[in-house]
């Protein structure tokens, strides 16, 4: 009888360390504070800049910083979404770099981040993913909150800059 309860008490343990050891979260995809238009999360490549739903944010290569204009217009806007804000003054949640709006294609106020618009890509399905990250030859990348692209590829850490 005292076997058994033994073996109770073990297969009992050994369940719960299961579940402790399965439960643990990854830090990625998290979501920006409530009410932020774009905020930080940590992620394979570093810590990264994503929308209010904590979707991975880009940059592309054909913007010129400080343009005031989207060089990602039609059917690119279908594949990259311009991340929107309905202020002027988007709310941020850890991002460092200065955040501003432009007036996007279709009229929204598109967020910029040192003078880039940001976008998120349509085939990240869950926060935290960077599908994007060097898509389309290798012009579009994730952003740090510093408002630098990350050129790491995915896996190999904390990213460069320009």
């Amino acid at each position: 009888m005292n076997s058994r309860l033994i073996l109770a008490a073990a297969s009992g343990s050994l369940a719960l360390f299961g579940l402790t050891a399965c439960g643990g979260s990854d830090s990625a995809g998290e979501v920006p504070a409530k009410g932020s238009v774009i905020g930080t999360s940590d992620s394979r490549l570093g810590t990264i800049v994503v929308d209010g739903k904590g979707m991975t944010a880009y940059v592309f290569d054909n913007d010129s910083p400080g343009s005031d204009t989207s060089a990602c217009t039609g059917e690119c806007l279908k594949v990259w979404p311009a991340i929107i804000s309905s202020s002027d003054r988007p709310q941020v949640d850890g991002v460092t770099g200065k955040v501003g709006t432009i007036t996007g294609t279709d009229g929204a106020k598109q967020v910029t981040l040192d003078g880039r618009p940001l976008y998120t890509f349509h085939d990240d399905s869950e926060p935290g993913d960077t599908g994007g990250q060097g898509a389309e030859g290798g012009t579009w990348w994730v952003v740090s909150p510093a408002g630098k692209k990350i050129t790491a590829a995915p896996g190999t850490g904390g990213g460069g800059g320009y």
